[in-house]
């Protein structure tokens, strides 16, 4: 009998236990600040779409910090653009506007004259931004050199070996400069952009 009881019991407890932790899991999920596995990644879709993915190997806290970030990021301005790709890469871009005084100088003033500034400036081209963005720091396969260089050849004693991209880090890639740029940049402008190791 007290086996039959025991069983009963045991198996009550099974089913409450199992509905408790159940419904602490969901819990977490109703929160960004507490949400975990795909359901994070359901949160980044609802409020960004396919702007921002979980990219390879990236933990919940890294994911939760870059939703974070763009949930209320400045945009439609130059310093938002410009704060968008500081905080993607980590490297101050070169911005220039040639109908911006600032950028191109004028004549006859004591900061800005000719040869001082960024360059010439023109009407002709509203509307319109050159930026020189600069790919993150670090990107690549720390310790191991790329090939066809010099200290990454075989039998020269530095390290080489065969590497899958798990190995990468830094895995921001030059069309998430672009779309970041694209998403902070106000519609209707048109901005050239090019990119470069720092």
């Amino acid at each position: 009998m007290r086996r039959v009881l025991n069983a009963v019991l045991n198996g009550l407890a099974y089913c409450l236990t199992l509905i408790y932790s159940l419904n602490a899991y969901a819990k977490l999920q109703t929160r960004i600040a507490t949400a975990t596995d795909g359901f994070l990644d359901l949160v980044a879709w609802d409020y960004f779409g396919a702007f921002l993915l979980r990219r390879l190997n990236e933990t919940d806290t890294a994911l939760r910090a870059r939703v974070f970030l763009n949930l209320l990021r400045q945009k439609a301005t130059r310093a938002g653009v410009i704060k968008a790709i500081l905080d993607l890469t980590g490297q101050q871009p070169k911005v220039f506007e040639p109908w911006r005084p600032e950028d191109c100088g004028a004549y006859g003033i004591n900061i800005c004259g000719y040869g001082l500034a960024g360059g010439y400036g023109s009407l002709a081209v509203p509307y319109q931004a050159f930026i020189t963005a600069f790919r993150p720091l670090g990107a690549g396969i720390p310790y191991v050199a790329g090939y066809g260089n010099p200290e990454g050849a075989y039998n020269t004693g530095s390290r080489s070996e065969w590497a899958n991209l798990s190995q990468v880090a830094g895995t921001v890639t030059d069309a998430d400069i672009f779309a970041a740029i694209a998403d902070a940049k106000v519609e209707g402008t048109i901005v050239w952009t090019q990119i470069e190791n720092p």
